[in-house]
């Protein structure tokens, strides 16, 4: 058994301010020793990401108490039978477990893995099992396998991408969810290629890590758009040509921008009302990729004639439609030949007893990506 301090969610809904209101705590727990396929891990460093927020406001509920954090980065400290990783192994977590057997795992589509989103639903890792133990003898849920916002957590080793020990933690955890999503959603779902015009609605690390993504694939035309004016003035210093206010007026300005809308919108936003201006952003022939996640049932209006007269692709984009095992490496290679300044998306180091009031500053959008560091 492994000792553990874990930030632990206990009941959704609770209204921000978070640092008033608590909705995680700090617990006391232990961990069982990792099961066949599994990882002891030790925590680096964990990121704070609006699907984190997204179960705490209860808009996106999980099976409670959880373990939360989802994005991440560590080391191994034991591997269980059959886990194809050495104690000392750094590794990023990502969100989906992917089995590698069923039909889309086989396909090259992992983020989509049936077993893998069934366990994530269920609050378990791959294999079924929840390892963390309360001081009651209670299991605390997994928060999509990972569980980030604890000093040490199991994981099914499908989790797990081995990575440079040298890339430090706080670097390292961005990988888990925000540059594969964001660079993925930009490089795979959306498709930029050189001299596209893009635009990308919604500048939080996955927007930002979309946006230096596109402009790594030689976008000539790359649009901001945010309602936050700092992270306007962090997407013009990361090669945004424009920035554009997000608002009512924000569609007509970037179809001006742009000569009647852009090729390649991305919107990472979760809203629906964005997700609509997204859409009418993007020119005919054009594509709009979604990455956010609204409310479950959140209805969504378009123009239905567009899809054929205009011949637009409306496209929904999961862990970024990529392989982690194989775009993890690469997003970290390049980051490190300085396509991917990724370093610049950190907004705030902070302890895991501070882990609630960062929730406030992502709420309101002060922050970009903060990292709990172990």
């Amino acid at each position: 058994m492994t000792a553990t301090r874990a930030a632990v969610l206990v009941e959704s809904g609770r209204p921000a301010p978070y640092a008033e209101s608590r909705p995680l705590e700090i617990a006391e727990l232990t961990l069982d020793p990792p099961g066949p396929g599994e990882l002891l891990v030790r925590v680096g460093a964990a990121g704070l990401c609006h699907s984190d927020l997204s179960v705490i406001n209860g808009s996106r509920l999980r099976p409670l108490p959880m373990a939360l954090g989802h994005e991440a980065a560590g080391e191994v400290v034991a591997a269980g039978e059959g886990a194809e990783f050495a104690p000392g192994d750094h590794v990023v977590l990502a969100f989906v477990p992917a089995c590698g057997h069923c039909d889309r795992c086989v396909g090259g589509r992992p983020a989509l893995c049936g077993p893998g989103a069934q366990a994530n639903g269920a609050g378990t890792l791959l294999g079924g099992g929840r390892r963390f133990v309360a001081a009651d003898g209670s299991r605390p849920n997994h928060h999509l396998g990972v569980s980030a916002f604890s000093e040490y957590t199991v994981v099914s080793a499908r989790s797990a991408v081995k990575v440079d020990p040298e890339l430090p933690f706080e670097i390292a955890a961005l990988f888990g969810c925000a540059v594969l999503t964001g660079a993925g959603a930009a490089l795979y779902s959306a498709r930029v290629e050189p001299g596209d015009s893009v635009a990308v609605f919604g500048l939080g690390g996955v927007g930002l890590a979309a946006l230096l993504a596109a402009r790594a694939a030689g976008a000539a035309t790359i649009v901001a758009v945010d309602v936050v004016a700092h992270k306007l003035e962090l997407a013009r210093r990361l090669g945004a040509t424009h920035t554009v206010a997000g608002g009512p007026d924000a569609v007509g300005e970037l179809r001006e921008l742009t000569g009647g809308g852009a090729e390649k919108v991305i919107d990472s936003t979760g809203v629906v009302a964005v997700l609509e201006q997204a859409y009418a952003a993007t020119r005919p022939g054009g594509t709009t990729v979604t990455v956010g996640l609204p409310a479950p049932g959140a209805p969504l209006t378009l123009p239905a004639l567009s899809l054929v007269a205009e011949e637009r692709t409306l496209r929904g984009s999961y862990l970024g439609s990529s392989v982690p095992r194989h775009d993890i490496p690469r997003f970290v290679a390049m980051y490190r030949s300085g396509l991917l300044p990724v370093d610049a998306l950190l907004s705030d180091r902070l302890t895991l007893e501070e882990v609630n009031a960062g929730f406030d500053r992502l709420h309101t959008g002060e922050a970009v990506r903060q990292v709990v560091t172990f």
